[in-house]
C-alpha cells in the first residue's frame, strides 16, 4: 500500500495512484483550449525522459521574471475538469537564474502525490493554472515569477517546474445504473456533476446492514484491507440531515480497516466505478455513544462512489 509524502515543504500533498480515461476539454463547465493558454515558455528548456520519471532538463537561463506554462507533451487520457478532481502528479523545480536543481517530488512507485487544482490555488497558483484541463500523460513547463516562487518554494528568484500529470481520477461513479426495488429504503437523486441527494423515507430504519448497488462499475473488486478513493455523503436516518460529505472538498482516501464496521462491510465486494447506498445500524456505526454531531443510537445512510483502489495502483 502506498504511503503519503510531501512534494516540497510548502506544498503539502496526499497519497494515491490510480488510473483514468479520456474526457472532454472543459473545466468547471467552461470550455478550455490548452493551446490558447500557451505562453511560449517551453522555449526556455530542453527536456527528455518518460512521463512520471525524473526528467533530464537543460534550461536556457536566466529566464527573466516571467510567468506562464506550456505543454511539452500532451497526454491522451482523462482530463481534469473541476477544481476538486484528484490527479497524481510529479514535478521537479529548477532555478530560473542558474538552472540549478531546487527540489522534486519522489518519482517513486511507493510514494505518490495526489492533488487537485484547489490544493494549489493559494500556495502554487501557477501549478493550479497548468492543471486546469490537463490530460493524463501531459508534461508541462511551468514558470514561476520571483514573487510566485517565493510563496511556493521559499526561494528569492524565478523558478521553472517540469510538471507531469501521471494519472487523473474520475470524480464520480462511472458504471451502469441498476434497478432496485428499494421499498422502505432511501432514494437517491443526482445533480449533473454526480453529487447525490438522499431522500430518507418516513419509515422505521432497517435493523440490519443494507448495501445496495445503485451504479455498477466494471473495475476491480474491493477487498478487506484495501484503501479506497471515494466520494461520499452521509445523513442520519432520524433527522435526514447531511452530517458529512466529500463533494465540497473533493474525493477522499479511506483505509477500510480504520472505518466504522458498517461502512467497510458495505463496500467490500463492490467494484470500482460503482455507487453504493449503505444503511448502517447503530451497532455497526457509532453505537449508543454517538460522535460529534451524530447522536447515540443513530442509523446512518451513506451514498458512496468508489473511484479507485489504492492498493492496486502500483500496477497502473
Amino acid at each position: 500500500m502506498r504511503k503519503s509524502s510531501a512534494a516540497l515543504a510548502t506544498l503539502s500533498l496526499a497519497a494515491a495512484a490510480l488510473t483514468g480515461c479520456a474526457a472532454a476539454p472543459a473545466f468547471d463547465g467552461a470550455s478550455c483550449d490548452r493551446d490558447a493558454l500557451s505562453t511560449g515558455v517551453d522555449s526556455i528548456a530542453t527536456i527528455s525522459g518518460e512521463i512520471g520519471t525524473a526528467p533530464d532538463v537543460e534550461l536556457h537561463t536566466p529566464i527573466g521574471d516571467v510567468s506562464g506554462f506550456d505543454d511539452v507533451i500532451v497526454g491522451e487520457g482523462r482530463a481534469i475538469t473541476s477544481a476538486t478532481q484528484k490527479a497524481l502528479v510529479e514535478f521537479s523545480v529548477y532555478s530560473g537564474e542558474t538552472g540549478d536543481f531546487i527540489g522534486a517530488t519522489a518519482y517513486d512507485e511507493q510514494v505518490s502525490q495526489m492533488v487537485s487544482v484547489a490544493d494549489y490555488a493559494q500556495s502554487g497558483p501557477a501549478l493550479a493554472a497548468a492543471l486546469e484541463c490537463a490530460t493524463e500523460g501531459t508534461r508541462s513547463v511551468v514558470v514561476f515569477s520571483a514573487d510566485e516562487a517565493a510563496m511556493a518554494f521559499g526561494v528569492d528568484e524565478p523558478a521553472v517546474v517540469v510538471l507531469d500529470v501521471v494519472s487523473v481520477f474520475p470524480s464520480r461513479a462511472e458504471g451502469t445504473a441498476q434497478f432496485n426495488d428499494g421499498r422502505g429504503l432511501p432514494s437517491v437523486v443526482r445533480a449533473p456533476d454526480g453529487r447525490p441527494g438522499i431522500i430518507v423515507p418516513d419509515t422505521e430504519a432497517p435493523t440490519e446492514l443494507v448495501a445496495q448497488t445503485l451504479i455498477a462499475g466494471d473495475g476491480e473488486t474491493v477487498a478487506e484491507g484495501d484503501s479506497l478513493l471515494v466520494q461520499y455523503t452521509g445523513v442520519t436516518w432520524a433527522d435526514k440531515k447531511v452530517f458529512d460529505s466529500s463533494w465540497e472538498r473533493g474525493a477522499t482516501i479511506f483505509d477500510l480497516q480504520q472505518l466504522i464496521p458498517g461502512f467497510s462491510q458495505g463496500l467490500i465486494g463492490q467494484t470500482v466505478g460503482s455507487q453504493v447506498l449503505i444503511v448502517v445500524p447503530p451497532e455497526l456505526g457509532y453505537g449508543e455513544q454517538g460522535t460529534g454531531s451524530i447522536p447515540g443510537g443513530s442509523t446512518l445512510v451513506f451514498v458512496v462512489d468508489i473511484l479507485a483502489i489504492e492498493s492496486s495502483a502500483a500496477a497502473g
